[in-house]
């Protein structure tokens, strides 16, 4: 018919379906360029994301205010909910020292054939407390302060830096005791001293890294606080604090030279070893048994300056890296 118009057919209508969640149309220029494109384009960037090794030590410069200031108020809080407060840091290293002296000294007789041995012995026990320290408290830097952690975003690697500030803080403390028991002992005080303040700055490198990889493990594995202790009770007894290690090798010829090696060349050892060559003079003897014991107690390895660059280097850039591996991870889940 003339009259009759055409009308166009109307699509199918779908019915409205209560679970249909379909999402609006992709944005063309987002799919164009992707994800990774967009953040590129607007100069964009992951948060949290970890920087370069380098970015991330400039980073840790610029907390450095931060970092001394939050070791020294950790520091000066340590010992606020005791009577004696802040007299612990003296006391502690002391008694430990008396303890020592008295079942090694005494009951044990590993003072013979060591020259000046209360000397020997609270060098031995000041270095490796500082080392030891740093590592079980570093163990718990990140476990210990998730909650700043979560608060606040500064580069992790401060937490367990700042724990081996105030470990250093508190050995100078004892280092002072030391200063005070070798003159009082009689050693007199020549330039040598002087080259204690490189040996322990070295040590701290060396124990930064340590407190860093442990810092790490700590995160990782929630037991490593309760292991550690362990491990650093053996490695208390191979590093020669309350005996002369050369001198139970000499005692028993048939160690492997390999072993002989390896303890000459523990870094605990030798940083103790090269401060207290800084402190003891051995006076001459005629006595070759004197002689061989005194040379046995006061053994320095060759080249241990070498060394203890060498132990700094390697550990402290080590654990370093295998910190700043995990920057991304800590704090979360």
């Amino acid at each position: 018919m003339s009259g009759t118009q055409t009308v166009a057919a109307e699509p199918e209508r779908k019915s409205a379906d209560p679970g249909d969640v379909s999402l609006p149309p992709v944005d063309p220029e987002f799919q164009e360029l992707g994800g990774s494109g967009m953040a590129a384009k607007y100069g964009l960037s992951v948060a949290g994301k970890r920087p370069n090794p380098v970015a991330y030590a400039r980073r840790l410069w610029v907390a450095r205010h931060f970092i001394i200031t939050w070791a020294t108020a950790r520091n000066q809080a340590l010992y606020s909910g005791s009577r004696l407060g802040q007299l612990w840091q003296v006391l502690t290293p002391v008694l430990n020292v008396g303890v020592y002296y008295l079942i090694f000294g005494v009951l044990l007789g590993t003072n013979r054939g060591v020259p000046d041995f209360l000397v020997y012995l609270v060098t031995g026990v000041f270095i490796f407390n500082f080392m030891q320290t740093a590592m079980l408290y570093g163990s718990r830097a990140i476990s210990d302060n998730l909650n700043l952690i979560r608060a606040l975003y500064f580069p992790r690697a401060s937490l367990p830096i700042a724990i081996t500030i105030i470990q250093l803080q508190q050995l100078l403390i004892a280092m002072v005791i030391l200063a005070a028991v070798a003159l009082a002992k009689g050693e007199p005080f020549t330039w040598h001293w002087l080259l204690i303040a490189p040996a322990l700055c070295l040590q701290f490198v060396f124990n930064t890294g340590l407190a860093l990889l442990v810092a790490r493990f700590g995160a990782i594995l929630t037991d490593t606080s309760q292991l550690l202790p362990f491990i650093l009770r053996t490695w208390l007894y191979g590093s020669g604090v309350f005996y002369s290690i050369k001198k139970m090798v000499a005692q028993h010829p048939n160690v492997p030279g390999v072993i002989t090696w390896i303890l000459d060349h523990n870094p605990p050892l030798m940083f103790i070893q090269v401060i207290r060559d800084q402190l003891i003079r051995v006076p001459a003897s005629t006595d070759p048994k004197v002689a061989t014991d005194y040379a046995n107690a006061m053994y320095v390895p060759a080249h241990a300056w070498l060394w203890l660059v060498f132990w700094a280097l390697v550990v402290g850039i080590g654990g370093y890296l295998y910190f700043w591996q995990g920057e991304e991870t800590y704090g979360r889940g």
